[in-house]
């Protein structure tokens, strides 16, 4: 069994990163100019931090465990900032007409960064640049000769994009999120692949 690689550049993740960047300063200054007449507190509080993440477990076929956390900061009531970490493995099963079959496992850890864009209440959109380092394993199983050959697949860093949007649902001290995500670089290996990534979240406040 063969695989392809690729040598991956890190120019787009770092404008990615700036972008980020480019929007907090923009929208910050933006809120500056907002209810001059308000006294407004300044300096960093520590009622604006939130945590929340991405969790999750599927087992069968198609195993996922995912433990993502992370970090962030609301600087204003439109825009709020933070940092992650990714931890995921994945497994998954084929089955083949001839009897073959095969058994698949990536392991995915990583590092993202992210920018929040709230244009009404309820409703944000989202840039996250993530850089995941990609390792795994593959047994093949051959029908004909009842031979099983295993593979462990080369490590790899493979950056991604993920772009997308959900509502917010307050609730006590922090607020359920729903969104839809897309990984608009789709570099070859990538943890999301070709397809909307769906995630149920809460974020806490601190």
């Amino acid at each position: 069994m063969q695989e392809k690689f690729f040598n991956v550049s890190t120019g787009a993740f770092k404008k990615a990163i700036l972008f980020v960047a480019l929007c907090a300063i923009t929208i910050f200054a933006f809120a500056q100019d907002e209810e001059p007449d308000e006294k407004k507190e300044k300096g960093f509080q520590k009622e604006k931090l939130f945590v929340g993440g991405n969790f999750g477990l599927t087992f069968g076929n198609y195993t996922l465990i995912n433990v993502s956390p992370q970090i962030g900061y609301r600087f204003t009531d439109f825009f709020a900032a933070g940092v992650g970490i990714n931890l995921q493995y994945v497994s998954w099963k084929d089955e083949y007409s001839n009897g073959d079959n095969s058994k698949t496992s990536q392991t995915v850890t990583g590092l993202n960064v992210f920018g929040r864009i709230y244009p009404i209440k309820n409703f944000m959109i989202q840039v996250q640049p993530e850089e995941n380092y990609l390792f795994g394993k593959q047994k093949y199983y051959q029908a004909s000769t009842q031979t099983t050959f295993k593979n462990n697949t080369d490590a790899k860093i493979v950056p991604s994009l993920l772009l997308g949007g959900g509502l917010v649902i307050p609730s006590g001290r922090g607020a359920f999120i729903t969104s839809v995500f897309y990984d608009v670089l789709q570099k070859d290996n990538s943890p999301y692949g070709n397809r909307p990534i769906v995630n149920f979240t809460y974020n806490i406040g601190l």
